[in-house]
């Protein structure tokens, strides 16, 4: 009789603790309100534009690259003409100045060649004063 008279009570602590558990269940996951999404749909915009904006910096600092690289060879284009350039005349100035053509542009400006060569010294020997008592 004692366990009958208890029966109401324990039936209504199981619908208790029915009801608290499914309350802790739900409490688990989190409570999502408009307001948590909006602020999540705002985030993921801010984080799309500042990684379009990134790429976009990115493509301007390539084409700048790219741009100088074209600039640089065409400057190593330029030099290498330049030099050639410089060759083809200091080889025309080496055949100009060689003693052969020297002497036929001195013939035909009317100079002839010398048959008795002479030789300027500018700091004469020293002679010693013992060869100039003796001598």
């Amino acid at each position: 009789m004692a366990m009958t008279a208890f029966a109401p009570a324990i039936t209504r602590s199981r619908e208790i603790i029915a009801t608290k558990t499914a309350e802790v269940a739900l409490k688990l996951v989190p409570d999502v309100s408009e307001q948590s999404q909006e602020n999540r749909k705002y985030f993921a915009k801010f984080v799309s534009i500042v990684g379009v904006l990134a790429l976009m910096f990115l493509l301007f600092i390539n084409t700048l690259l790219a741009q100088d690289a074209f600039t640089l060879s065409h400057l190593k284009l330029e030099t290498k003409m330049v030099s050639d350039q410089r060759e083809a005349i200091a080889r025309q100035i080496d055949g100009l100045s060689a003693p052969e053509n020297l002497a036929k542009a001195a013939g035909a400006l009317g100079m002839k060649p010398s048959q008795s060569p002479t030789f300027l010294t500018l700091n004469p020997p020293v002679t010693s004063p013992d060869k100039v008592k003796n001598g």
